[in-house]
């Protein structure tokens, strides 16, 4: 872990590797991977996208975006990783969810479990090292990667969607700004939340109203089903058999504050596992990409890391995140120290 730290703070990439691309076709669109429930939804759909040239299989990098759960369509914010990944070798997988709307949790949790079993049961037939998955997203995106990356050894949450029997373990993962501790998203808010704020990224919302993202992912008030809210929280799963994980948040996030973030990487270090966490001080609720790819946001950016390894901690140092960094660490847990599931 204290190589990866120095290659992180020391990569440096062209100025042209951070720049948007258009992002390609996928290789294989919509491809079910599991039955449409409902019908019409997108919710067990995804889009691979593959590297051109590579003759041999390669590590495959999940993403789905974020929506408070209130979309199905999570495959389609993939594009902006696709040049960079698929460049440096890495196929990549938009995968949809199901919403709150069309099931509660952990149906959604279910959801991209049967995708990773998927996409690892049918690797030879794809080009994919099934060895080698990592899983990336962000906000509610972010929570779900980091949901599958520490319940892949939690038999009650695997689910029986698609396929079965195959293992849904991931060697890496990702999550921008992810919630995670529901209970206390309200006390850790930048300022202090109106009943009556529309549900839109930015506006003081209470995550503790029956309306609220949260609520109408558990089929309950917050507050009135904390059992069910600790069980939505990752952090109650680390274990000894977590993937290491890079978490990334801004401090001015209006939407899921900061210390969301922070709460899981805390556990994870608590736990000695591989974990780094960036923050950025003037990050908000995202956009991903801008958190690697706009200096205004990542001015004033810090990473700290713990080990598992001696159990070891670093201090926060100033570091300056771009897309080397997802390199970097998918490069490090996905090629050089894979672990099969």
């Amino acid at each position: 872990m204290r190589r990866l730290l120095f290659a992180l703070l020391l990569a440096v990439p062209p100025a042209a590797a951070d720049a948007p691309r258009p992002a390609p076709h996928p290789a294989y669109a919509n491809i079910a991977y599991a039955p449409a429930e409902p019908v019409e939804s997108h919710g067990h759909l995804l889009d691979l996208y593959l590297p051109s040239g590579v003759k041999h299989s390669v590590p495959l990098v999940i993403w789905t975006g974020g929506s408070a759960w209130l979309s199905d369509n999570g495959k389609n914010s993939a594009g902006w990783l696709v040049p960079t990944l698929n460049k440096a070798g890495y196929a990549v997988a938009g995968v949809s969810i199901r919403s709150s709307s069309q099931v509660r949790f952990p149906g959604q949790l279910h959801d991209i479990k049967a995708a990773i079993r998927f996409l690892r049961a049918n690797a030879a037939r794809y080009g994919i090292d099934p060895n080698r998955i990592g899983i990336m997203g962000d906000s509610s995106g972010g929570w779900t990667a980091a949901m599958a990356a520490v319940t892949g050894d939690v038999p009650d949450l695997e689910g029986d969607i698609g396929v079965t029997g195959v293992s849904s373990a991931v060697q890496a993962a990702i999550a921008f700004y992810p919630p995670t501790k529901f209970l206390a998203m309200d006390h850790w808010a930048l300022r202090p939340c109106k009943a009556n704020a529309p549900l839109v990224a930015g506006a003081p919302f209470c995550h503790d109203g029956p309306e609220s993202p949260e609520s109408r992912l558990l089929g309950c008030t917050v507050s009135e089903c904390p059992s069910k809210a600790e069980r939505a929280d990752p952090a109650h799963y680390v274990s000894a058999d977590d993937p290491p994980m890079l978490i990334l948040h801004g401090e001015s996030d209006p939407t899921v504050p900061h210390e969301q973030g922070e709460w899981l990487y805390q556990a994870l270090n608590k736990a000695c596992r591989d974990a780094v966490f960036i923050s950025l001080p003037r990050g908000g609720h995202g956009p991903a990409m801008k958190f690697l790819t706009d200096k205004r946001l990542t001015e004033g950016a810090t990473i700290r890391w713990t080990a598992a390894k001696d159990c070891r901690v670093s201090p926060p140092e100033l570091y300056r995140p771009s897309m080397a960094t997802l390199l970097v660490f998918l490069d490090a847990h996905l090629k050089n120290g894979m672990r099969k599931p």
